[in-house]
């Protein structure tokens, strides 16, 4: 499981330094520059958030299979 949350971290991590590449690299107006910003922050921060319900979800299964174990 270790493996997974690494590669996921790696992920994310890497996504967000292409895109901040590419938004610097890329000739645009400051406004709709800030604009793409702020709509690839909330993006990203809504996908942190589900990836976070998620794993918490899968924790609490674990967690309550190892207290009452069939």
């Amino acid at each position: 499981m270790a493996r997974i949350g690494r590669f996921l971290l790696g992920a994310i991590i890497g996504g967000l330094f292409a895109t901040a590449i590419v938004i610097l690299l890329t000739p645009t107006p400051g406004s709709e520059l800030r604009q793409k910003i702020v709509g690839r922050v909330d993006s990203i921060r809504e996908e942190v958030k589900m990836a976070a319900e998620n794993r918490r979800k899968e924790l609490e299964l674990e967690l309550e299979n190892m207290q009452h174990p069939k």
